[in-house]
């Protein structure tokens, strides 16, 4: 593995002396803790699967979503818990807009908003993720994750147009809890998890928390494992009654092999020698696997002056340490024999660091019969990275009587080496105005300044230092007709410097976005049924795509534009029943491309139907006090796309769980596809499809002390 660099080794000692120190006062807080009431309090007031607010690292506000003219969907704890969700992808699936995992098994997130690839929009408390570590993200550590759709980088700079996704991390609690989790099944599936606090004061103002994760699983594909370690340790420190300061910190590894899908002859196009096996592995046994780690030190401060006015800062140091080998298809994939499959290996080093810091002031006063919400603040970010890649020659596969042990030989100089560095500066501000009781505006602009410097690290010479600056905005309006319905209007634009570089030496100019979308909320009960009806129109332009025909380079190929609605719905009816419901119609196309044959076909993987539905129901009486039985279903039409010339069948599959909560302990078994429907997950290119998931039955029993 590469040596780390000097940062690198920083931030990991910074990580192990904040876990010391956590720790460190664990044994004299048993006592103080021992009088203390055993209550839980949910995050942001969650109720069920329904939530009033989002997070302010999401919205920078505090208006309920209700009020808030733009389609935000929270996924509550108890909602990933019920649905059984192990991954980023699987708390996304019941989404609306939203298409999770479409490459498949292949060791890190995939997701799209609203038609648009959003895989590099994840956010964890409002600060960005580097996701050139190639490490899917551990949903463990979240309280909640936080769907905005469509442009949001008015508030957050470095956001693609769809839409992001915001991680909130679970925090220090006042009460004293302590909680272990076993889980096993398909595929030698087995996890160990726990999650244990103190408060460390009479107030609880100061407390501590450590939440980790042990995991051991294989794939229902040959070869293919995942190794995954996690812990999370967080302390909150009293200030005082006007300061809320957290400190968060994290360390992950995770160790896989990459699933890579089967040749598109013998899946999902017919193959004159029949089906290839499902379970094939197109790889060599011998060469990987991925090992990477990713480390995370930072925090979160608010400060209420007695003035009116409040302070909010977040920061963040990251690194991460990423060596990949792959072997994948190459070339034209299956020979003319459509049995012997083209191979080529891959060596991968990515490596970097980083900061981000997020700063803002906000306050509320009245101007005549408006009451007005100002806020302003400034982010600053800087990722530093170096990325090299090295392509090696395997001899082809019979996919059919396969045999492994093939020679990789892997070339001595790199194919490519670059050590590029973004940095991105941006200054908002925002006005929300309640004009009456019933009607609320929103207003907001940016100006964002981002430099990318790269360097060719095997000729030595820089290939680009290009600096760019832009202002962008969005405005909103929404209004309450009578209780509980609030149709609303908005309009936002987007800014994303991509880094990279083409061919000729050139950097890869930022890509713009912008959106429109009408719709109407509704909220009854008290917040616990809430629903959303909603329009958008979303233009992208300069896509960036990798260049073919000079690995390692991009081109832009053109504009993007997706169309349709969504319905969503979340119910806690109080009467044990809790529901989630989505559905979505989009209509992506290539609206101007650099081949020329594109232009006017459907974007990749983006199904024009997709549907979700979950129910639960939980016994509150009687002798089956505690049982829980869920089920639900999830639905894609069939896909296309501009990059492969195969449609991607439409797929139904149907969830369902048994669960118990006693005193002190909880039983669940989640089935995943329980009918075991072999679908495929999406469209990679003309060679290769991924898999979807095929059923899997995880057990689980989690004490609470």
């Amino acid at each position: 593995m590469t040596a780390r660099t000097q940062p690198q080794r920083l931030s990991h000692h910074l990580l192990a002396a904040s876990i010391a120190a956590l720790l460190a006062p664990l044994a004299s807080a048993e006592d103080a803790v021992a009088t203390l009431p055993a209550v839980r309090v949910d995050a942001a007031g969650d109720i069920g699967f329904t939530a009033r607010k989002a997070s302010t690292s999401t919205l920078k506000s505090d208006l309920p979503l209700n009020e808030t003219a733009q389609s935000v969907t929270v996924v509550t704890r108890e909602q990933m818990d019920a649905r059984g969700a192990q991954s980023l992808t699987d708390a996304l699936q019941g989404v609306a807009g939203v298409v999770s995992g479409y490459y498949g098994r292949r060791g890190w997130d995939d997701f799209i908003i609203r038609g648009q690839r959003a895989t590099e929009s994840v956010y964890v408390d409002g600060l960005r993720m580097e996701m050139d570590a190639r490490v899917a993200q551990e949903t463990f550590g979240a309280e909640r994750i936080e769907v905005l759709k469509g442009p949001a980088s008015v508030n957050f700079g470095l956001v693609q147009p769809g839409g992001m996704v915001n991680m909130v991390s679970k925090r220090p609690r006042a009460e004293a809890f302590t909680e272990v989790a076993f889980t096993g099944g398909s595929d030698n599936f087995r996890q160990f998890t726990f999650d244990f606090g103190r408060p460390l004061s009479d107030t609880g103002r100061s407390a501590v928390r450590i939440n980790g994760l042990m995991l051991n699983s294989d794939d229902p594909t040959d070869f293919v494992y995942y190794k995954n370690r996690w812990i999370a340790p967080s302390m909150s420190l009293d200030l005082g009654t006007r300061t809320d300061f957290t400190i968060l910190t994290s360390f992950q590894t995770r160790e896989y092999v990459r699933q890579q899908g089967l040749p598109v002859r013998g899946s999902v196009l017919p193959n004159p020698n029949g089906r290839v096996d499902r379970s094939l592995f197109i790889g060599e046994p011998g060469f990987g696997p991925y090992e990477a780690s990713q480390a995370r030190i930072g925090y979160a401060l608010e400060h209420r002056f007695d003035s009116g006015w409040t302070l909010r800062q977040n920061f963040r140091w990251q690194d991460y340490d990423m060596d990949g080998r792959l072997v994948a298809v190459a070339g034209s994939g299956l020979q003319a024999n459509n049995r012997l499959l083209n191979r080529q290996g891959t060596l991968q080093d990515f490596r970097g660091h980083g900061y981000g810091l997020d700063t803002h002031l906000t306050r509320a006063f009245d101007v005549g019969a408006t009451r007005h919400t100002v806020l302003a603040g400034v982010d600053t970010n800087r990722h530093a990275k170096r990325e090299t890649t090295t392509r090696c020659t395997v001899a082809a596969l019979n996919v059919y009587t396969p045999v492994y042990g093939a020679t990789v030989n892997c070339g001595a100089t790199p194919l490519t080496d670059l050590d590029e560095t973004i940095r991105y500066t941006g200054f908002y501000l925002r006005d929300q105005v309640r004009l009456t009781d019933r009607l609320n505006a929103s207003v907001t602009l940016r100006r964002d300044w981002a430099s990318v410097d790269s360097t060719n690290v095997l000729t030595g010479t820089s290939i680009t230092d290009e600096n760019y600056a832009t202002t962008t905005g969005s405005a909103g309006l929404i209004y309450e007709v009578i209780d509980g319905v609030s149709p609303y209007v908005s309009y936002a634009e987007s800014f994303l410097p991509q880094g990279g570089y083409a061919a000729s030496g050139e950097a890869v100019k930022p890509e713009s976005g912008k959106q429109t979308e009408v719709g109407v909320k509704f909220s009854f009960a008290q917040g616990r049924i809430q629903a959303t009806v909603a329009h958008f129109d979303l233009e992208r332009q300069d896509v960036r795509a990798s260049d073919g025909s000079n690995p390692g380079f991009y081109i832009l190929i053109g504009e993007q534009r997706t169309r349709g609605y969504e319905l969503e719905l979340l119910a806690d009816l109080r009467n044990g029943w809790n529901l989630s419901a989505a559905y979505a119609n989009t209509d992506g196309e290539v609206v101007s491309d650099n081949t020329a044959a594109n232009i006017g076909k459907p974007l990749d993987n983006v199904p024009r139907h997709s549907a979700s539905l979950w129910a639960q129901y939980r016994v509150r009486s009687g002798a089956l006090t505690g049982l829980g039985l869920g089920a639900g279903l999830r639905y894609e039409s069939e896909k296309q796309g501009y990059s492969f010339a195969y449609t991607i069948p439409d797929y139904t599959v149907f969830d369902a769980s048994v669960s118990y909560i006693g005193q002190g302990y909880r039983l669940s078994v989640i089935a995943k596809n329980l009918f075991d429907r072999d679908y495929f997950a999406g469209g990679l290119n003309n060679n290769v499809i991924p898999l979807g998931d095929p059923r899997r039955v995880l057990a689980s029993v989690t004490l609470d002390f």
